[in-house]
Formats: C-alpha cells, sequence, structure tokens
C-alpha cells in the first residue's frame, strides 16, 4: 500500500501569501508574482522560491508567464486566515472599543495565533458580523464568503450621482483616521457635486457638509450606487 504524503502544516508566512494570492485572485483573475512580491514587501526571487514551495504542498497553481491560483485546499487556508483576521478587527472595535485606524496590525499579530474556536466565539460575542469595521466581508464558518455587489471607486462617480460607502482599504491608519473626520465610513450616503479637470479635487456632500479629496484617494474608497 502507498503511504499517503501528509499535508505540511501551515505555518504564518504561508498565510500570509495565500490571502495575499487571494486578494489579488479575487481582484485581477490571477496573481502575479511581481505583484505578490510588492504586496508583500519581498524580492521577486524570494517570492519565485516560496511559489515552488506552495505549488508543491498542492496549495496553489502556477504557469510560467501566467501567474499564480490558488487550488480548493489553498483557497480554503487563504479564507480561514481571511476569517480570523476580519472577525478580530470587528472583535475589538465592536467588544473592545478600538478605533478602526488600529485593529489592522493587531489582527496581523492575532490571525496566526488564535484558534477557530476562539475566533468562533469572538464572532458570537459581537452577533456573527457580516462584514469588518473597513466594510470586507468576513467569511464564514464553513469556508464561504459574499459575493462584493458590482463596485467601483469615487473616483469615477458621475458628476451629481448618489452613492453608498461600502468598503475602503485598512491598511493606512492615517488615512482612516481622516475618512473618520470628514465622515466617510462604510454605509455613509454621499454625492459628488463636482469633479476639477486634469486630476483635480473632487467635492463631495457627505450628510450636511461638503468636503473636497484627491482622486488618489476617491480611488480607494469603493461605492455602490444609491437607487
Amino acid at each position: 500500500m502507498t503511504a499517503v504524503k501528509a499535508t505540511p502544516p501551515v505555518t504564518a508566512p504561508v498565510e500570509d501569501y495565500l490571502k495575499v494570492i487571494f486578494e489579488l485572485e479575487n481582484a485581477a483573475g490571477v496573481a502575479g508574482t511581481n505583484e505578490i512580491a510588492a504586496e508583500l514587501g519581498f524580492a521577486p526571487a524570494s517570492v519565485s522560491g516560496m511559489i515552488r514551495r506552495l505549488a508543491e504542498q498542492g496549495l496553489i497553481t502556477h504557469e510560467r508567464y501566467r501567474g499564480v491560483r490558488l487550488t480548493k485546499a489553498g483557497r480554503r487556508a487563504a479564507l480561514r486566515t481571511i476569517r480570523r483576521h476580519r472577525v478580530i478587527e470587528a472583535y475589538l472595535t465592536k467588544a473592545l472599543g478600538y478605533p478602526w485606524d488600529r485593529v489592522h496590525d493587531e489582527a496581523e499579530q492575532l490571525e496566526h495565533a488564535a484558534s477557530d474556536e476562539l475566533i468562533d466565539r469572538m464572532a458570537a460575542a459581537i452577533g456573527e458580523p457580516a462584514t469588518d469595521p473597513h466594510g470586507a466581508p468576513i467569511p464564514t464558518r464553513d469556508g464561504t464568503i459574499a459575493e462584493d455587489p458590482p463596485l467601483k471607486g469615487l473616483d469615477v462617480v458621475e458628476v451629481g450621482a448618489r452613492v453608498t460607502v461600502d468598503r475602503v482599504s485598512d491598511r493606512d491608519p492615517e488615512q482612516l483616521r481622516y475618512l473618520a473626520e470628514i465622515g466617510i465610513i462604510p454605509g455613509r450616503a454621499v454625492q459628488v457635486l463636482s469633479r476639477a479637470p486634469f486630476d483635480g479635487p473632487i467635492e463631495l456632500r457627505i450628510g450636511r457638509s461638503t468636503k473636497s479629496i484627491g482622486p488618489a484617494l476617491a480611488r480607494q474608497i469603493l461605492v455602490t450606487s444609491t437607487p
């Protein structure tokens, strides 16, 4: 009888790779070596070595010049890590009162150590949230994740249109603090009042106030159309 080769344990570095590959693949259909390296801050040569190991473990498929894709096992492991990260963020804000600009770095540390049971208890304690504080969907216990509705950046919204903020990036604490100050948070209704030419500022109505932001920031604010 042929012995079944045991699947190596998923280490913290492997979890980081799988999470990044999931996000890149979800955005573009495939994850390139250079894009993975840029997201993780590693040299492409070192990323290539890890990609070979992940492929040997059956967590990804890799075709030269065609990029990287997760296998079913890789996707399952990635979603498990993403669930831990996003539940921790939600728990820190809802149960412990952390501001939303401080939870990402904490979750990056804790996501590798927390057990699935602890994560499930955290989620139950705060009412099984569907999204994290920044609007990203939280995978379920069984490894499924809600599909994002058709999202677009606030920078391409037509003048006069009303939209709802759906999701913002959680990586820049200073940016999150600024967005909170001007009232741009998930669920908030926003109207585009004007857009200056040549990448000029975009004027917004947020509640009763009027604010202007640059296109680079607006591009990171994902919205859905308001009927």
